[in-house]
């Protein structure tokens, strides 16, 4: 065959490839029949996440890639369990980063992230190997070692999401619990006060005030649905505060006076913690001292006599 023959070959079977990964990626994007027919079936409300949890219809910006590619990346990311474990830490870490997503969809990141790290260090290799040829078992391990640091990396993102997410929480609880006490000083109740605040406010500490208050509507006791928030989040003022609600609903005492003990708290600690992160930085605060303020007085202090030297001497 001729090479214009063999031309017409690959790029029939290239268009092809392109016409079925299109027609694919259309498919994934209608709504499944279980979303169109959720609408006449009010009273199932548990299918309501269902169709978002399945398998080639995430929601994540990887559903695309999820669905067309969806077998091998489902193998990668059982793979990565098996290796890396951990099932109930990482939804844990999830819960904290407030991400919309699963243990099954965090594993399939990271086998992308990890096919990213891979195809980086791939090209690195193909690089130098038309420069310097050889090394194979170098280009393999180092190709390895890239899809690992992937993998790995995007695990230490999510910790690095529920981490930040915290710091957030952190700063907008005394705020928030100043206007929950506000709120029921004057005279509503805790849900009343709670619906209020969650309205009129935006932010991470505000969408767990609001999936409690959810729960509340859903028919569980305020303080049950307090105490679920204490287990669900890893920040402990957030928890001395829920169960300090919970208790004090329980008991009935003045939730007003509860809530404001807990933000002066908060605002304690905060300050607390900003003074002993100062200390422990006092050696990197000398840094720019030294090296930077110092020299330039030193120079401008002895400058003009070494000047002076100059003009004098023969």
């Amino acid at each position: 065959m001729t090479a214009a023959g063999w031309g017409a070959v690959l790029g029939a079977a290239a268009g092809l490839g392109i016409v079925l990964v299109l027609a694919r990626v259309r498919a994934i994007r209608q709504p499944p029949l279980a979303i169109r027919v959720l609408p006449y079936l009010r009273d199932l409300s548990p299918l309501v996440d269902a169709p978002n949890r399945a398998p080639g219809h995430s929601a994540s910006p990887l559903g695309a890639a999820t669905g067309v590619f969806g077998p091998v990346l489902r193998s990668g990311a059982e793979a990565v369990e098996r290796v890396l474990g951990g099932e109930t830490s990482v939804r844990r870490r999830i819960e904290r980063a407030g991400l919309d997503l699963t243990v099954h969809e965090v594993r399939v990141q990271q086998v992308v992230w990890g096919l990213v790290g891979f195809a980086v260090a791939a090209a690195y290799s193909l690089l130098k190997a038309l420069t310097d040829p050889g090394g194979v078992v170098a280009a393999v391990m180092l190709s390895i070692v890239g899809f690992a640091a992937g993998v790995l990396a995007r695990d230490n993102h999510l910790s690095g999401q529920a981490r930040r997410r915290e710091r957030r929480i952190i700063e907008e609880f005394p705020a928030l619990a100043e206007l929950l006490a506000l709120a029921v000083a004057a005279g509503e109740g805790p849900v009343s006060a709670l619906d209020r605040v969650v309205r009129r406010s935006d932010g991470a500490f505000s969408a767990d005030l609001a999936r409690v208050l959810a729960d509340v509507r859903l028919g569980e006791p305020v303080g049950v649905a307090f105490d679920e928030l204490a287990s669900r989040t890893a920040v402990p003022a957030v928890a001395r505060f829920a169960q300090g609600i919970a208790i004090a609903i329980e008991r009935g005492t003045p939730l007003a006076d509860v809530l404001h003990a807990q933000a002066a708290d908060v605002r304690d600690a905060s300050r607390r913690d900003l003074i002993e992160s100062a200390a422990r930085r006092e050696v990197l605060m000398m840094v720019p001292v030294v090296f930077l303020v110092l020299p330039v007085t030193v120079l401008f202090a002895f400058w003009p006599g070494v000047v002076g030297l100059s003009l004098t001497t023969p």
